[in-house]
């Protein structure tokens, strides 16, 4: 068989790109000649502007360094601690579950439902216990999870509920933007591959004024003062009171300035993912593929992932079919190596990957395919030629 030369090869197509404009550059440009490259009036901003994008004045906004430092935060606040249970799925990135290790908590994994690939709430109530203090549902590639059955759930047993909204901005639930539902606290990812970046950061939300204050305080050290506040004050403003052992998880006004336009950009984003997505369901809609859900019908599905399932009648394994894209030019990735996978995880809790049977065979058959803004439907028309091509179709 003839090789083509990587003269005549197409370029790489990778899986995930940003995508900035010069509204983000020219925003960062003056963040740095502002003399304010931490945290100050652009994240201040940032944060008013996301609670304003949320549409609910009752929220509160919280910028944090990273998404993992809003979940931190936000079970600190909840205050999850030694002997506590926290319950959240194996089906997710170690960030949704480590966090309660910080805090002395055990994590008890649950199973996905096979149909949305998100928690399954049968399986969180099954999972509860005396110890269990806290739920943290994750929405899967921007699918919302069954947020209704969940909060019904916490509230029938007396729990704290606590979003990983990674995959979500902008999803709803029940008509809802993901971030307004009733949940103590949703912690949003801005990470370089999700829906809007900021490069790493992340954005904590409640309703709850003692959970966002103990969250501020918390952010930075456990200083009982605001530092933008202090620096910019017009009198001696120098004495401050360390009231908490905090941590170092606040966001810069460098990163927040590409927030504040990322954000601006954030439905347009979603329009765009979603048409990406509906081309590539029209194109490998006859192939050996589990397709990835679709929203029901009036629900905003932010398409932060386009994760495929090989069938059975598909012709080769998950991990040869990633390496025939690879071969093609196709970046794609995994999405995801279950925790209970992991040696970890696996070996704290004594966990076997027959205890969780719908994870452990999405992860054997699941490839995520290139979805970003970037793209072109041409792009997706290349993917959907090689996907093919690696499952001996046509």
């Amino acid at each position: 068989m003839n090789t083509p030369s990587s003269e005549n090869r197409p370029p790489f197509l990778p899986f995930a790109l940003p995508e900035i404009g010069e509204e983000e550059i020219a925003e960062v440009v003056d963040a740095l000649r502002s003399g304010w490259v931490t945290t100050g009036p652009k994240t201040r901003r940032f944060e008013q502007d996301f609670s304003a994008f949320l549409g609910d004045p009752g929220l509160h906004a919280i910028a944090v360094n990273s998404a993992t430092a809003g979940l931190h935060l936000a079970l600190e606040a909840v205050g999850v601690g030694p002997g506590d249970e926290v319950i959240t799925t194996t089906h997710t990135f170690t960030a949704s579950a480590e966090v309660a290790r910080y805090l002395g908590a055990d994590v008890k994994l649950v199973d996905i439902d096979p149909a949305t690939l998100c928690i399954d709430p049968a399986a969180i109530e099954a999972a509860i216990t005396p110890r269990t203090k806290c739920i943290v549902p994750v929405h899967f590639g921007g699918l919302a999870a069954d947020m209704t059955a969940i909060l019904a759930i916490a509230q029938k047993h007396g729990l704290k509920v606590v979003e990983d909204a990674a995959h979500a901005l902008p999803s709803t639930h029940a008509g809802r933007l993901i971030g307004t539902l009733d949940s103590d606290a949703t912690v949003f990812s801005f990470y370089a591959n999700k829906t809007i970046t900021t490069g790493e950061g992340g954005m904590l939300v409640t309703r709850d004024a003692a959970l966002a204050q103990r969250a501020k305080v918390m952010r930075l050290h456990g200083i009982n003062r605001d530092a933008f506040d202090r620096f910019t004050a017009k009198v001696p403003s120098w004495y401050y009171e360390i009231v908490a052992p905090g941590f170092k998880y606040n966001l810069t006004d460098i990163a927040s300035a590409l927030g504040i336009h990322q954000l601006q950009r954030a439905h347009a984003f979603q329009r765009q993912r979603a048409a990406l997505a509906a081309h590539y369901n029209e194109l490998l809609a006859d192939l050996p593929l589990i397709l990835p859900p679709q929203p029901a019908p009036g629900e905003l599905h932010s398409w932060h992932l386009y994760v495929v399932r090989l069938a059975d009648g598909a012709c080769l394994h998950r991990d040869a079919f990633i390496e025939a894209l690879f071969e093609a030019g196709i970046g794609c990735s995994v999405h995801y190596i279950p925790l209970h996978q992991q040696p970890y995880w696996r070996e704290r809790y004594q966990l076997q990957a027959e205890d969780f049977p719908h994870s452990q065979r999405a992860f054997e058959r699941t490839a995520t395919l290139p979805l970003y803004t970037r793209m072109t439907l041409e792009d997706v028309e290349r993917v959907a030629l090689a996907v093919r091509r690696a499952l001996c179709v046509g």
